[in-house]
Order: structure tokens, then sequence, then C-alpha cells
């Protein structure tokens, strides 16, 4: 686009520098009067709009203003973000994001540059992209969702926007995509959240979600569609109903550069924390019992990762490596004769005959049953690891791996500090949101937090540098190894994974290790001599530049 006048510069976030002009660019764009006359720097700008937030009472408020900021100033923003990250990334993404997601309706202000797809209209698939195209060209990622399973608070149809436009904010924060070459999109699939469609205010569809035929045959056109219209895009599936997540992924995985961050995210997360725990424990992957509770697309995700990484680690097949995974949903462990299994659950399911005359039916008793080693949490039921269940896991296993890794916070399986309390220090411990650290026994222990932003930015990152064809389990793989890595937790109450504060070097760590595994794999689209010079060039840095 040409610019006119200095109200396109101030009028597009992504070229708009407000006080930060500097006196040629105010002549050559016509800007004098248009913006106080003192040129500020990026520092000085980002000094103030720090003691705006620090003054704001609540984390939804500090939320809308730095969404105001993004809409005005995106370098400026992402300056603010990094520098302040430990603060800032709760609040622009979980758990402050889950408020932000349902008060989306009665807080619009702005598209914040998302896309908005109409799947009760496809006729306008093409138009509706290209439009979008027109203006911006070059998309490196996009992330796709249809609002229907958003974090542990379920179906908030159009609200879901904010997920894909925040957790794209990471992969800026983290790796340096570059914002100009990012686009979040949001399909209006329709809702079953009754009060959305009884609330006059709800700015989508006010009907059902389609049926499963209908949608299949839409998002085989939208995919279709982003190939044409953005042919280098890798596709990033987030927060979709977990029996539609798993089908999407099955279905496109080997066929276009994609993944699922809930499904395949989460489960190297959760890698890369048991293979922290491991470190400590010194109980090989082997030789773990493992009760995932949670079977949704989550829990499926996390055992299909440690079940990938055990075969790669021992040889055993499939059919060997599932004995050791023990997944418990709300009808308690899944066996093969439950009726409405998942494609992921009917897997895991174990035979009925081999519980015969035992209960499965409740937590609790499984674990006395199976007694695990460890125990993984992602059911969104708060306070679900309970304090006779972990003493009880406590008592047969020395230092027992708990990861409740429900978000956000009030959805949690258990806090630390009750398990560090319960465990009598013992525990080794990894949280889904942030937890402060822990004092027992005059020792400090610091939680890590599985923390999906801990990879899935460098893990497209790589993807994108090499052009790689897929997404494949050797990536993930080596993005869990990465992440884990990073950490040598020898200091008693060490945290076991990387602070977010290192998320900008563990992203850069992240991406080589993928971007190397791309190339192993024969994946890759593109030639480069040095990987590493090659991450490091692409990751976008937060400065003002030439209009």
């Amino acid at each position: 686009m040409t610019l006119k006048t200095g109200l396109d510069c101030l009028n597009d976030p992504l070229l708009n520098k407000g006080t930060a002009f500097s006196t040629e660019e105010r002549i050559q764009y016509q800007l004098e009067g248009l913006i106080p006359p003192i040129i500020e720097t990026i520092e000085q700008q980002a000094a103030r709009i720090e003691h705006q937030i620090s003054s704001l009472p609540s984390a939804i408020h500090k939320h809308q203003l730095l969404t105001n900021l993004y809409n005005e100033n995106r370098t400026l923003y992402y300056y603010m973000v990094t520098k302040n990250v430990t603060e800032y990334l709760p609040i622009i993404y979980t758990p402050t994001i889950g408020d932000a997601v349902m008060s989306y309706h009665t807080d619009y202000t702005a598209p914040d540059d998302a896309l908005f797809i109409d799947a009760f209209a496809p006729e306008q698939l093409t138009t509706t992209l290209q439009n979008y195209a027109n203006n911006h060209t070059n998309i490196d990622m996009i992330i796709v969702t249809d609002g229907e399973g958003v974090l542990g608070i379920g179906d908030w149809g159009v609200n879901g926007v904010k997920i894909a436009i925040g957790k794209l904010a990471v992969y800026t924060v983290a790796a340096g995509l570059a914002p100009e070459r990012v686009l979040p999109i949001i399909i209006d699939a329709g809702t079953n959240n009754e009060v959305l469609l009884n609330d006059p205010r709800y700015l989508g569809h006010k009907r059902p979600r389609l049926s499963e035929t209908a949608y299949d045959n839409f998002i085989a056109s939208f995919v279709d569609a982003i190939k044409t219209t953005f042919p280098n895009a890798i596709l990033h599936w987030e927060d979709f109903g977990r029996a539609n997540a798993s089908r999407i992924l099955q279905n496109y995985r080997h066929k276009i550069c994609t993944f699922n961050d809930d499904i395949q995210g989460t489960g190297a997360m959760v890698v890369a924390a048991a293979l922290a725990t491991i470190n400590v424990s010194k109980i090989p992957l082997s030789k773990q019992k493992i009760i995932i509770f949670g079977a949704g697309t989550a829990g499926i995700g996390i055992a299909d990762q440690l079940s990938g990484e055990l075969m790669r680690e021992t040889g055993l097949s499939f059919e060997e490596a599932k004995k050791q995974f023990y997944l418990v949903d709300r009808a308690g462990l899944v066996l093969d004769n439950m009726s409405d299994l998942t494609i992921g659950q009917t897997k895991y399911a174990h035979s009925p005959a081999d519980w015969e005359g035992t209960s499965t039916k409740t937590l609790e008793q499984l674990v006395e049953l199976i007694q695990p080693t460890m125990l993984i949490g992602c059911s969104g039921v708060a306070g679900a690891f309970t304090e006779h269940l972990i003493r009880k896991m406590a008592a047969h296993t020395e230092r027992p791996a708990i990861l409740p890794l429900s978000n956000p916070t009030k959805l949690a399986e258990a806090t630390a500090e009750d398990l560090i309390n319960w465990t009598d220090g013992k525990a080794l411990i990894v949280t889904g949101s942030p937890s402060k650290p822990v004092v027992f026994q005059d020792t400090t222990y610091e939680i890590g937090q599985a923390n999906n932003a801990l990879l899935y930015p460098g893990l497209g990152l790589g993807a994108v540098v090499t052009r790689s064809k897929y997404i494949t389990d050797g990536m993930l793989a080596a993005a869990s190894k990465a992440v884990a890595n990073q950490i040598s937790a020898v200091k008693p109450g060490a945290a076991l994974l990387p602070h977010v504060s290192t998320l900008r070097e563990t992203s850069r760590q992240v991406a080589i290790a993928v971007a190397n595994q791309a190339i192993s794999e024969k994946l890759h689209q593109v030639e480069m001599d040095n990987v590493t010079t090659a991450v490091e060039l692409e990751m976008w840095q937060p400065t003002y530049k030439g209009v």
C-alpha cells in the first residue's frame, strides 16, 4: 500500500510508532500536529505503559489495555511483553485469556487483525481468504480454532478467536515470528453454548454446531483454500472439540504441514516434563506406570507422545508400550466395552477381562490397584488429586512424579504446595499454570510449569525455517528433548523445567533441534549452510524500523 498521509501510519499497528516517529518521518509523512511534538524512545514509551498497567486493579483490565496497545502499535506491544515476559505472559495468554474469551462478545471493540470465517456460507470461503490476502501476503503461521474446546471452559464459539490471537502473540514473543506473517482464524461453525445462543450481544451465529458430515466437508474445503491462498503457511489447530480435533489431525497431518497443539504440543511438553522427572527419580520410562486422568484431546496427546518416546527408546511395539498407560475419564478407567469412545481412547482402552472382580470407577481405587509412578492430570476437575490419594501414591513410590496440568489455576487437580506437604517434599511436580515457590522444611521448591509456550513456538519456527513438508513425531520428540535439556535439576528443590523468563532462548534451542530433525528426515524444502544462523536470522526483534 502506498502511504498518502500520516494517518496511514498512525492507523496501521504494524507501522505506527506513536511518539517515536523521528523529525524526518514526521515531515515525510505529514505527521506534524497529529501527535505530540516530543520525540520519545521505545523505552520511554514502554515506561509509560508499564505505569498504566501497574495501576490497574485486575489481570483482565491489564489484558484489555495490552489488547488496545496491540491494535495501535504492534512493535511497542511486543517490546513490552518481551521485556516483561514473566509478568505479562499470563496476562496475554493463560490464565487470563480464559476470562477474555468469556467476555469477548460484551467487550468487543476491534477485530484484532483476525479473520472470521463463516462455515454456514462455504461459498464465501475463497473470497473471505482473498480479502485478507490482499493486504497480508507472506503468511508463515496460521492458528485456527472453532472455539468448541477452549482451555478448560468449553464451547465459546466465535469468542474463541481470542485464543488464536493470544497464542500467535506467544509465537512472536517467544520465537520471533514476525507479526505481519501470522494469521489468527476463527471458524464460526455455530455453538452449543446456551448462554451465547440466548445473548443478543453474541457476535457469532446463534445456531447449533454443524453436523459431523457438514463440518468435515467444510474443513476439507478450508484446508484446500488455505493451501491455495497461503501456500507457505503452517496450519496450527487449537481448541477444537476433542472428537473433531483428533479426526482433523488424523486426516491432514500426513498431507500438509500441520499440527494440533492441544494433542501434539501438550503431549510433547509433557514428554519434556516426564524426561525431567526421570532425570531425578532414575526410574526409566520403560519402568514407569502412568495414570493419565482426563482422556480428552490433551490426555490422548500426552499418551501418544509418551508411548511414542517409549517405543523409540526400547523398540517396543505399540501394543506392548500401551500397557504402561492407564487413561481415566469420568466413568473411570477407559475400557474397550464402553460406548462412544473416541479413536484415541479406543487405542488405549483396557480389556474388562483384565480387571474382572475389581472396581475401576474412581481414581483413588485405580491408584491403589495400579501403584503408579507418574500421575498426570488434564481433566479440568479441580482438587481431583486428594490428600488421601496422593499419600497412597507416595507410600509405594520414593519420588512420585505428579503433574496437575489443568489450567487455569482454578481447575488444577492439586496445588504444588499441597503436593509438597502431602509427600514430605518427595514429589516431583510440574504444574500447568504458574505456581509460587513452596518452602518445606527449610528447602525452597521452585515449581516448573509445563507451559506449551516453552515448546510450540520453537517447533513452529523450526518448521518455518526449513519449510518442512510435515511436522512429524520425530520433530516433536526433538522439541521435547530440547526443552528438557535446558535444565539440570541437581539442586534440591530446583525447577524441573525452564522458567518462562528463558522463553526466547528456549525457543531458539527448540527451533534449532526441530530444524535439524526435519533436515535429517529429509522434510526440508530449503537448503541452508548453518541451521543456528538460519534460525537466529528468522527471529524478529521488536525494534522500530523505517516506515
